[in-house]
Parts: structure tokens; sequence; C-alpha cells
């Protein structure tokens, strides 16, 4: 009878029926170790973190250390925003359990399969929670590492939560196989619950709003099930934009408001809080208050697009403030004006000052653009400009040289975006003698630096100087 009430018990949870698992859960025998670890499950779906971590607790003292229940306590970690918490169990899961699959026993040394062995370590799972946490950290490299520390397998042998991650990180590098393998795992049952926002949100970020708009039109039935109801006004704003622009701006600013207002609460929330010395109750607010601005930005920088689209970079500048993103949109905006190149760095310099010691973690068309600025300032009025650039520049070559020493294989494009740049802005101000030395020099070598994207780049140049009938 305990094997069946407990059968129907997973049945209901996998079918979020919660409520009637919970009471089965309940007619568990009293010492039965397994009441404890699922009432922390079901505690888990109902979003009530904290009682979840502490039934994981309990149970880890009744049951001993287990890798799935070191794994759960580092997810309840996580969704509480306690990350070097759970980084700690998500080590811990590693160190013991990173040794699965070196010994293959004579199997293909390309995949250790998805054994018994593999699945009890929970080491795939806290690795993929591990990607997680840097992911949201904006740690990037230390990500990717997650992923390359797992076991190997075949694609065909990857779980959904490892294929969805490997689809997020590599979006940059191969856009077109990204979208497939998140296309993929939305016909998949069940998927990742963050795949249906993250495909339609990554459509709208390379602007293919008719594939967007396709995908939500194809599955209404997770459109209440996956999306928030600001990812769905957004992303509804966002690809009506394209066909009626008002009408989109009219939405993004009721969507503004409503996040300015709650910024504005919170404000004030925080400022009380801190008076009466309540650290935690503190951190908490402003917690809240940054998951607020971060939802209000997006809105923000959408209606900034729209005026940039027109070219009304004035108005653009105006919709910005202090925030770190709005700085390099200021930066961006101010740049494009031409006449404010030394505005735009003022702009640009913070953002590469605080990332000096490693210029390669810079966007790269940040730092091009500086040069730039650094360039055209000297032409109107100082000239020791023109020696920053040249410093940034040879900075920069330095640390590719040292990035290629430790990865022969690593490609960095940075002091290629930076010379392509500069040499379309002598190109564009007529002097193609210059400017095509500059586009020539970052293309080499060819091997490392000619792809698809400085190809394009490259290309423009050399038809321009073609239009113009100049011989370099």
């Amino acid at each position: 009878l305990g094997k069946v009430v407990k059968l129907e018990s997973a049945i209901k949870y996998r079918e979020e029926d919660l409520n009637n698992a919970r009471i089965l859960v309940e007619q568990y025998p009293a010492d039965d170790p397994d009441t404890e670890m699922n009432l922390a499950c079901l505690d888990y779906k109902d979003g009530d973190y904290d009682k979840a971590l502490e039934r994981f607790n309990n149970a880890t003292s009744i049951m001993g250390y287990q890798p799935e229940l070191a794994y759960s306590i580092a997810l309840c970690h996580y969704r509480k925003k306690e990350y070097p918490q759970a980084l700690k169990f998500i080590t811990d899961i590693v160190n013991r359990e990173l040794g699965v699959g070196m010994v293959t026993e004579g199997v293909d040394l390309r995949s250790v399969g998805n054994t018994m062995k593999l699945h009890e370590t929970s080491l795939v799972e806290a690795l993929n929670l591990k990607f997680a946490v840097e992911y949201k950290l904006k740690n990037f490299a230390a990500a990717q590492e997650a992923l390359t520390d797992m076991p190997p397998r075949t694609e065909e042998e990857l779980d959904a939560v490892t294929l969805h991650n490997q689809a997020l990180i590599g979006i940059d590098k191969n856009p077109a196989d990204c979208f497939a393998k998140l296309q993929y795992l939305l016909s998949q049952n069940p998927f990742p619950p963050e795949t249906f926002a993250n495909l339609l949100l990554l459509y709208c970020k390379y602007e293919y709003y008719d594939l967007a708009a396709d995908v939500l039109a194809e599955n209404t039935h997770l459109t209440f099930k996956y999306l928030t109801q600001y990812q769905y006004d957004y992303l509804d704003a966002v690809i009506n934009l394209q066909t009626t622009p008002d009408e989109a701006y009219a939405k993004f600013d009721a969507m503004a408001n409503d996040q300015l207002n709650e910024l504005r609460s919170l404000t004030k929330r925080v400022q009380e809080i801190r008076q009466s010395n309540d650290e935690t109750a503190a951190r908490k607010a402003v917690e809240a208050f940054d998951e607020t601005l971060e939802l209000y930005l997006p809105i923000l920088m959408s209606q900034a697009k729209i005026y940039w689209d027109k070219c009304d970079y004035a108005r653009v500048e105006r919709i910005f403030s202090e925030h770190d993103i709005w700085k390099l949109n200021v930066a961006h905006t101010l740049f494009m004006q031409e006449q404010k190149f030394k505005e735009a760095a003022g702009f640009y310099e913070p953002i590469v000052s605080k990332n000096f010691v490693n210029l390669l973690e810079v966007s790269a068309i940040i730092l091009a653009n500086l040069c730039v600025c650094y360039i055209m300032t000297n032409q109107n009025e100082e000239v020791y400009h023109l020696f920053y650039a040249e410093e940034l520049m040879r900075k920069v070559e330095r640390e590719e040289e040292d990035a290629r020493e430790l990865d022969e294989c690593r490609k960095t494009f940075h002091v290629c975006i930076i010379n392509l740049v500069i040499g379309t802005l002598y190109c564009s101000k007529g002097n193609f003698e210059f400017g095509i030395s500059r586009v020539i020099k970052a293309m080499e070598p060819q091997e490392r630096k000619l792809g698809t994207d400085t190809w394009y780049y490259t290309k423009r140049c050399l038809l321009a100087t073609i239009g113009k009938d100049f011989i370099v």
C-alpha cells in the first residue's frame, strides 16, 4: 500500500496537482525518510524556498549526505539569490563526483552515456545550476566552463537543461544553431520552463520579429503557462513596433509608468528600512528594487530605439539617465551625432577604466568608438588625445597576444574591429589611402581575423574605394 501511495503522489506531482500530491505524501508512514524530502519538493514548487530549504536540511540530517539533497539545497539558495551558498554546495557535489565517467573502460571517450551512476551523482544538475549562477552574475566565461566540465556526452544524449544552456551561451557565435536547439526543446515534454520566453526574447534581440510572432501564434497554449504578464506585454509591444510604432510606444509608456511607480515605492521603502537598521529587510528591499529596475530598463531601451531609428538622437539623449547601461547608450547616441565626440568619450572612458586590467572583457565596439573619439577630438582640439588612442590600441594588442599564448585556438577580434572602425572612419572622410591600409591591417593574419562579419565591413570599404575610382 505504501508503494502505491508513493506512486500516486509522484504522478500528482508530475501533473502539478500539488494539493493532492501533498495530501498523499502526508499519508506516508511516520518513520518514512522520504516524507520530509517530498514535502520539501512540494514547498519548493509552491515557491516557499525558506521552508523547502529547512526541510531539505532536515532530510540530510535524517538520511545523511546525498548528492540529490545537496543539489536541492543549492537550488533553494539559488532561488533565494544566495549565490555564494549555492556555489558552496555545487562545489561540494562537483569535487566528490567529477571523477564519474573519467574511467571509461573501453567506452568511446567522446561519451560516457546517460548511465544510472551518472544520474545518481547529480553532477550534471549541479553543473547546470553553476551555469545558471554564473550566467546570472554575467560571468560568462565561468558559465561556459561549467558546461565544459560536464562528463562528455553526444548531443543526442544531452538532457534538456544542458541543451538549453548550450543554446544560451552559444547564441553570439552561432545564432541559427541555438535557435534550432530552443525550437527543438519546445517540441519535447517536458522542457525547461525558461525555453519559451528565451526563444521569443532572442528572436526579438536579433530582430527576427516575424519568427517571434509565429512562435507566439503557434503556441498559444504555452503563453499563459510560461510567460508572465510583463513578458507578454513587452514581447507584444516589440513585435507590433514594426507595424504600429505609435501603439507600441504607448504600450511601452504604460509599462514604464507601472515600473516607475514601483521603483518610487521601493525607493521609499528602502530608505525607511535603512533607518530601522534591519539589514536583512534592507537587503531584500534592495534586491526587489534591482529586480524592478531590470524590468524597467528593457522598456526604456525599446522606447529609445524608436527615436534612434528615426535619427532623433536629441530625444534619445533626454530619455537616458545615470544607470550604467543608460550611460553606454548615451555614449553611443552622442557618438552617432558626430559633433559630440569629446562628450561621448566622457561616457565611454569610465566603462573602459573599470576593466582596464582586462580590456578583452570590454566590448570591442566600445574600445573602437573610444579610439575614434580620441582621433576626432585630436583633429579639433588637443593633440595628446591621439596618443591615448595609440596607447589603448597597443594595450589591447598585447592582451590579445597574451591570450593566444594561453590558448592558440582562441580567436580574438578586438584589434581587428578597432582597425576596421578606424579604417571605415577615414574612408568615410575621403582619406581612402590611410583608411584602406587600416582595413587591410585589421585582416592580418587572415586565418584568424577573416570571418563573415569582418569581411562584411571590409567589403564595404573596398567597394567605396572602387566607387570613388581610387587606386591604392
